[in-house]
């Protein structure tokens, strides 16, 4: 084979690696060719989220938080009705604690509908009083304590799940940068990878646990049509990359068909710390939330939290896209939820695969926005300076009565 053949069968090999990653590439005679179809980077609409915002037609004003609309967000939909903010700046100036993002991306799961996720959160507000009140069990209000903002929507682009990634870890290390927490609301779960990524980008690699909620453990390595991330990779890409040690990620809720034993082995080859319904079944929900907990506290001094809704039974959580019957209940979740955010050095959360297309009777929406509020009313605690994760609220558990 001369060597301008040989150029040739290189480069055309190389066709598809070039557009998982994004790069430029104009269409030549090499897509007609080998039937690759590339893209086309000439097209003005090619990468328009590469600068992720332009502030040419910004009103004057000055940095900080700010309500749109003519009475207190009249009109506008926002995360639990917070204000807006726009930009890092805003996020310094208003001293923010917590920004919650959309990342409205569904193409890396079978089932499309994540995407509406954030959206329908946004439209729960209603529940639970949106965080005005107290939380009963504690008597704190996450949104009298916390300094919260919604931070928009992350550019998606829905054609692709590889070139949505970029955008979503800059935002979510965006906001890490100033110190505040990233919330991050899905979306399927392809977002872990770009999530955790770019809280690792701030904190450091190796530096940052997680633990996964999830029926599914979400590290698999190949079957999906030679992809290399969708909701099913995730936790595969952020250990092979060293964003996390595998002795730093710990599984719960994981039931059903999946993982089988070639998962297991590879998660104790890089020594996960798993929690199966198989072991809450048999040794109880108390004695396992306690593991959890102390695990959370042996590892790094930062935390990340990744829920995956359909860590909870459908009864309580149908409307996502892969459900598992045999999963955790409400009542089990939230008081985890809220002891770990209480407890530890939250430095990152994410909400994915609500799907509010399949969601029969809202009750999916309503449990997702109580778990993120949950998480919120932890971190108010610890800022209050409460770090006992099960503090409880005097006024409302029955031993603080007083004798008649």
């Amino acid at each position: 084979m001369t060597s301008s053949k040989k150029l040739f069968v290189l480069l055309c090999a190389l066709i598809p690696i070039w557009i998982v990653i994004g790069q430029d590439f104009t269409p030549s005679v090499f897509d007609r060719n080998n039937g690759t179809i590339p893209l086309n980077s000439n097209d003005p609409t090619y990468d328009v989220w590469s600068q992720l915002r332009d502030p040419a037609n910004d009103p004057d004003r000055e940095p900080g938080p700010f309500y749109p609309g003519r009475l207190r967000n009249s009109g506008v939909q926002t995360f639990f009705g917070l204000p807006i903010a726009i930009n890092p700046e805003d996020l310094i100036a208003g001293e923010v604690d917590v920004a919650i993002l959309g990342a409205p991306l569904d193409m890396g799961v079978g089932m499309r509908g994540a995407a509406f996720g954030p959206g329908a959160i946004r439209e729960s507000l209603g529940v639970g009083g949106g965080g005005g009140l107290p939380h009963m069990h504690t008597g704190v209000s996450w949104k009298r304590e916390l300094k919260a903002v919604d931070y928009g929507n992350s550019p998606i682009d829905r054609f692709s799940v590889e070139r949505s990634m970029p955008p979503v870890r800059e935002l979510v290390r965006e906001i890490a940068s100033t110190g505040a927490i990233p919330i991050v609301i899905g979306g399927d779960h392809s977002l872990e990878y770009p999530d955790v990524a770019g809280v690792a980008d701030i904190y450091g690699k190796e530096n940052v646990g997680v633990i996964h909620f999830d029926a599914h453990y979400d590290a698999a390595t190949e079957g999906y049509s030679g992809h290399l991330i969708s909701h099913a990779q995730p936790v595969f890409r952020l250990i092979e990359e060293g964003h996390v040690l595998g002795q730093n990620y710990i599984q719960v809720g994981l039931r059903g068909y999946w993982p089988g034993e070639e998962g297991f082995e590879w998660m104790r080859e890089n020594n996960f710390r798993y929690h199966t319904m198989v072991e809450i079944e048999r040794d109880g929900w108390d004695v396992v939330t306690e593991r959890i907990l102390a695990e959370a506290n042996d590892g790094p001094e930062h935390l990340y939290i990744s829920l995956d809704i359909d860590v909870l039974d459908p009864a309580y959580a149908a409307g996502t896209g892969t459900p598992e019957p045999g999963g955790l209940t409400t009542r089990e979740l939230y008081p985890l939820l809220r002891g770990l955010c209480t407890e530890n050095n939250l430095v990152g959360f994410e909400l994915v695969e609500v799907n509010p297309l399949v969601d029969p009777g809202y009750t999916t929406v309503m449990n997702a926005n109580r778990a993120v509020q949950e998480c919120l009313t932890g971190i108010a605690m610890r800022k209050t300076g409460i770090t006992d994760g099960a503090y409880l609220n005097p006024l409302t558990v029955e031993d603080a009565v007083p004798d008649p």
